[in-house]
């Protein structure tokens, strides 16, 4: 992973916050639950200790990988950058459907961060890709499965 990984703050802080819950609760609650199982008996037939042992996996590889994406961010606070009104990794952008009149708001954010139905947008997405670079006023074209969708950008905002 040598390539940087853009991440938000509050992105940032979410998986710190996983990985300090999965050092700190989870990995101690699992490797009890592997003490109490062993203490049951033959481990062959033991499905309490076969389910701890697979939790335990679990637990360790999604340690590795956070740390590993951690290592990787490049946390970018877009509060610290001026708002020029240029669409960029972490704004938040208010879109008019050209065709409908609907309007959206999405914020550009990492990978790990994506929702869409909370509004979060990954920064790889073919929207999020063909909005990076524009400004508020352009009208962007935008392939989606149904077709292309032509957006205004109406507003973009630095929260």
């Amino acid at each position: 992973m040598a390539d940087r990984v853009p991440m938000t703050k509050a992105g940032e802080a979410r998986l710190r916050a996983e990985l300090q819950k999965l050092k700190s609760e989870d990995r101690p609650r699992v490797i009890a639950a592997i003490s109490d199982a062993r203490e049951h008996g033959d481990l062959k037939e033991n499905a309490e200790y076969h389910a701890a042992r697979e939790q335990q996996s679990f637990i360790e590889g999604r340690i590795q990988e956070i740390e590993g994406k951690l290592s990787a961010a490049q946390v970018i606070d877009v509060n610290t950058i001026e708002n020029t009104g240029k669409v960029i990794f972490g704004t938040t952008v208010r879109l008019l459907n050209v065709d409908t009149d609907e309007q959206v708001t999405y914020q550009i954010v990492g990978e790990d961060e994506a929702d869409i139905k909370a509004g979060k947008l990954s920064i790889s997405s073919p929207i999020a890709r063909a909005l990076v670079g524009k400004s508020e006023g352009d009208v962007v074209a935008i392939r989606v499965p149904s077709g292309t969708v032509e957006y205004e950008i109406e507003q973009v905002e630095h929260i």
